[in-house]
Formats: structure tokens, sequence, C-alpha cells
């Protein structure tokens, strides 16, 4: 049994023993590669995580642990109950992205699936999900076998549909807390793979690592008419440009100095021909923040610009805005984040670094703000030692392909083996 020091935290001399841990029961990884191929292979979209969500039940059930399935959807859970201690709850997400592949690998997805409009899209793991189900399976197995390191309860959470920032709420929604005669978690923990940083390494640090996200759509109305005629039209993809490019303004010119906030439109949707002018125009947001009162500004702002657009150019109905996607910023707890880097550093050395603020955006702080308990989440590093060397001697960082990218293409190893590794010095970490 480990014994805390009187700050409440374990010395230094105490984490080095996950090194001897981790390496004794550490299990093959080359089965682990061969799995990620395959889930790589054979991606699925949010909220239709069937395959992969079955590998890992089943995966869960080799190895003792007691799996509860469907919650919010295809997600699921493993349960391993090791006597008096804490409670732990590691997560992973699953679901794949709608993008064609481009990344040459003999094991590139050349799969299709019909997405929730109804239309047939390409399938690609382009944000990595296939990693993190990956390593919290080769995790999950380490930690059962380690049960003799360890007393308290270790729940391995594998949660659909993050890319739409709702299968987070979905399984709380669903009863994850409080259907299944669980303790509750003392702690969550989550990792994420970016190809800004080199293989091998893990970054994290307290505070906001992940933006808050608003997905907005918003449809602004014309009058539609021949395009020859546009003085007898009211033009709704002129008022929706203005409106795209007065939306950049809010940013530069509203927002406070060293205040972090972005407002991008990705989808523009108007017309059916080149003659004909529409009756409305669709644009689709996402809007990104560090905290709330910016996310308000922000948010205030598109509303107003968007209604004064629209009435400076006689559009003949108020606009429709509809929140589409909804996540808090990602804060790490301050202290438990401080214990992990100690954790961090003395295990991975000099590959343990300070994590950056990402105006990326994750549901996974829901889990924990559900329960009012703390949370970490850190970065895992993706790209290919020598690319990334090569890149930063050259300063070409910036152009190495990353998330969302149909190039997107994580090195195998050492990623695999420091996922793995990170979610069980994490786990170890604030079990008994």
């Amino acid at each position: 049994m480990r014994v805390k020091n009187s700050s409440g935290l374990f010395p230094p001399s105490d984490r080095r023993r996950y090194r001897g841990i981790v390496d004794f029961y550490r299990p093959n990884l080359e089965s682990y590669e061969s799995i990620y191929r395959d889930l790589h292979s054979h991606p699925e979209l949010s909220q239709q995580e069937q395959r992969t969500s079955s590998i890992a039940a089943n995966h869960l059930r080799l190895f003792g642990y007691s799996v509860h399935e469907y919650i919010g959807g295809y997600g699921l859970i493993g349960v391993i109950k090791n006597g008096q201690g804490p409670t732990v709850l590691l997560r992973a997400d699953m679901d794949a992205l709608p993008v064609r592949e481009n990344t040459g690998l003999a094991y590139a997805s050349k799969k299709t699936m019909i997405d929730r409009n109804g239309t047939e899209v390409p399938v690609m793991h382009a944000c990595g999900h296939d990693v993190h189900v990956t390593c919290l399976m080769g995790a999950a197995e380490l930690l059962a076998f380690a049960r003799l390191e360890w007393r308290g309860t270790l729940i391995c959470l594998f949660q659909p549909a993050e890319e739409f920032v709702t299968g987070a709420q979905a399984m709380v929604d669903d009863g994850l807390y409080s259907s299944f005669d669980l303790p509750k978690p003392d702690i969550v923990l989550g990792q994420h793979v970016f190809c800004i940083e080199k293989a091998g390494a893990v970054a994290t640090s307290p505070g906001p690592v992940l933006a808050a996200c608003d997905g907005l759509r918003i449809r602004i109305f014309g009058k539609g008419g021949h395009g020859s005629m546009p003085s007898n039209c009211i033009d709704p993809i002129v008022i929706a440009s203005h409106i795209v490019v007065r939306l950049q303004t809010i940013v530069s010119r509203e927002l406070q100095p060293g205040k972090v906030g972005v407002i991008t439109c990705g989808k523009f949707h108007a017309g059916t021909a080149s003659n004909i002018i529409p009756n409305y125009a669709d644009i689709e947001l996402t809007v990104r923040s560090y905290d709330t009162s910016v996310q308000k500004q922000l948010l205030d702002a598109i509303g107003r610009t968007v209604r004064a657009e629209c009435n400076a150019s006689r559009s003949p109905k108020e606009p429709v805005i509809e929140t589409t996607a909804h996540a808090p910023a990602t804060i790490n707890s301050a202290k438990e984040t401080d214990v992990l880097k100690t954790s961090f550093s003395s295990y991975f050395l000099n590959n343990a670094d300070a994590m950056e603020p990402l105006p990326g955006s994750e549901d996974f702080s829901v889990l924990a703000k559900a329960i009012n308990v703390p949370s970490i989440f850190w970065m895992l590093g993706g790209c290919d030692p020598v690319q990334w060397d090569e890149a930063k001697r050259n300063g070409t960082i910036s152009e190495i392909p990353t998330n969302h990218s149909a190039e997107f293409a994580p090195v195998i190893e050492p990623t695999l083996r420091t996922g793995v590794d990170a979610l069980a010095v994490a786990a170890l970490t604030f079990l008994v």
C-alpha cells in the first residue's frame, strides 16, 4: 500500500515505481498495432460507432471488466472494482469524420457511410480517435493485470459522438452515473493525439487547455426571382456574404486585446442555379472561446450583426439562428494537474511538456462537470519524430498535416506505447 506524505500527494520516489509497474504489466503492443490498423480502416461516423463499440466491449470482457453497453447511443463502460479506494474514470472517444482519406497508407480508409442528413460520405479517422480507443484498450489490459499494485475502482469509458460534441452529455443523460451502482468518480482523465507534438511526448497544464465551442446555423431570408432582374429581388446571398465578412470584425474590433476568440464560417449554401436568386441562404459557424464572458460577448455580437445586416438589406423576415452544438471549455483542475505533471515528468522525463491552450474543442469536461469532480486532459504527440525534428529545424511545423486533415496520419509507434503508458501512469497516480 502506498503512503501519501503530509501534503496529501505521493512522494516523487513513489512515482518512479510506475516505471517498473508499467514495464512489467504492459501488454505486447504488436496486437494493438493490428487493432489500430483495423480501426483506422473501418471508421464510423458519430452516433454510428456500432463496430468500434463492440470491439471495445469484447476486449474489456476478456480482462474481467463488468461491461455496460448502449449508454447514450453506442457508449459503453468497463468497470473493475478492486477494493476500497478512489474511483478513476479513463475516457476515449470513438467516432470518425466525413473526410476522404488521402494519406496513402496501406491501411487507409476507403469506407463510406450515410450521414445524419441521408447523404453518402467518405469516412476517415482524421482526428485520431482510433488512437484513443486503441490506447485505452491497451491501458485497460495493463491495469487489469496490475491489480495487485492498486486499490479502488477503475472505469474505462468509450464515448460516442464527440465530433457532434453531444456524446458525453448523451451518456450522462442516459444514466451513466445513476444506473449501474457505481461509486462516483473522484477524477476524470483523458487524452488527445495531435501531430503538432512529437510522438513519444505528452503535455498538460493546469487551467484552460481547449476552447469552448458553439455551433450556429443561420438562415437569412430574401425575395427570390430572376438573376437578370436583381432590382426586383432581395438577394440573400449578398446579405449572407456581408454577414460573413462583418463577423470577422467582432474579434478584431470588439474583443479586448489579450482576449481570445474565433468565429469561422465553415459552410455557406444557397441557390440552385446561376440565373436564380434564391429565397434564402444558409450559413453555419463555429465559435471558440476560453471563458464564459468572451463566449457571451461573441454570441451576442453575432446575433446583433446578423439581425442588423438583414434589416439594412430589407430582408422580409427575421433571420433564424439555431444552436447546433455546444461544449464547455476544457479547464484542467489546478491541484490535480500539478500532481499528474509531476508523475509525467518523473516517467517521461524530457518528453513531458507544458500544454499551451488550443482553440480546438471537446465535450470531455462534461463528464466531470456533471458530477462536479476534477478532470485532467493532456496532449499525446503523434508526429513522426524524424519528420518533427526536420520540420522544427526548417521552421515548417505548421505545414505538418494536423487533425481533421485528409493527410492526418499519426505514426503508430511510439504513439501507441506512449498513449498506453500515459493512461496507466495517470490512473496509478490517483488510485490508492
